[in-house]
């Protein structure tokens, strides 16, 4: 059996349909209550409280652990104590987590709690595999959808790179660790294709917009975790396994007919 947490979320759809596709014993966590879907059974459950964490452990031999609240990020390590303290009591099921590259070198605030939650992983006596990805697609589309909503002159911030990745191939590679024989620890990073700089990234998505905007570059951002990302620790041009390009992903999700 193989329960994912998240399971409704960006990340967790595509994987539970990938390892129901594998014939897996899929379970699901989540805070409502779910009806069964084909190949997943859902367990209504609260990282925030741990209600319902205990039965739905409950015969896991592996549990991924994808919910996260980017939004409320001190609320990841509580959750995960809970998560890991439940596993505790139902064995050694492997424990997978999905973290970010860059966790451990950015003082972001988000970045701290998923850091500190690989720590706690790591030092749970659980065996485990943890996978530090570069940012989806989904963000920075999401970001820039906010910044062209102003009418006039888009200002991005200077110095900025980013090197997004496909969330379903994150999946796959998610799969096959949960499918594999046995835990992993740190497994290599995963990057997408191709590194781009903010400017570049935000020209083509006006482009697959039809949006005519001027582009400015001006705003030097202030602060270690700004200086973090202009340095690019969050990028792993070293492991750029990831197929589908910012490009692709804009062609389908803001083609016009």
């Amino acid at each position: 059996m193989i329960l994912v947490t998240g399971a409704s979320g960006t990340l967790g759809r595509p994987l539970t349909r990938l390892l129901a596709e594998a014939g897996a014993d899929v379970h699901a966590l989540s805070r409502r209550a779910r009806p069964p879907e084909d190949g997943v059974t859902w367990h209504q459950g609260d990282l925030r409280t741990g209600e319902g964490l205990d039965a739905a452990v409950a015969g896991a031999a592996t549990i991924v652990h994808c919910a996260s609240e980017p939004l409320h990020a001190k609320r990841d390590l509580p959750a995960a104590r809970l998560l890991v303290e439940a596993a505790r009591g139902q064995g050694a099921p492997h424990l997978i987590y999905i973290s970010i590259v860059g966790v451990d070198k950015i003082p972001y605030g988000y970045y701290r709690t998923k850091h500190a939650v690989e720590k706690l992983i790591e030092g749970s006596g659980l065996p485990y595999t943890i996978l530090r990805t570069t940012q989806f697609h989904s963000l920075p589309d999401m970001v820039l959808n906010v910044l062209t909503k102003a009418p006039g002159v888009i200002a991005l911030p200077k110095g900025l790179r980013d090197q997004p990745i496909d969330v379903g191939e994150v999946a796959e590679r998610l799969a096959e660790l949960a499918l594999a024989p046995g835990p992993a620890r740190r497994v290599d990073d995963m990057g997408g294709p191709e590194v781009l700089t903010f400017e570049e990234m935000a020209r083509a998505y006006l482009k697959a917009r039809g949006l005519r905007r001027p582009v400015r570059v001006p705003l030097p951002l202030p602060g270690a975790a700004a200086r973090g990302f202009r340095e690019g620790h969050h990028l792993a041009p070293g492991h750029a396994v990831g197929r589908r390009t910012w490009q692709e992903f804009l062609d389908e999700r803001h083609s016009r007919p």
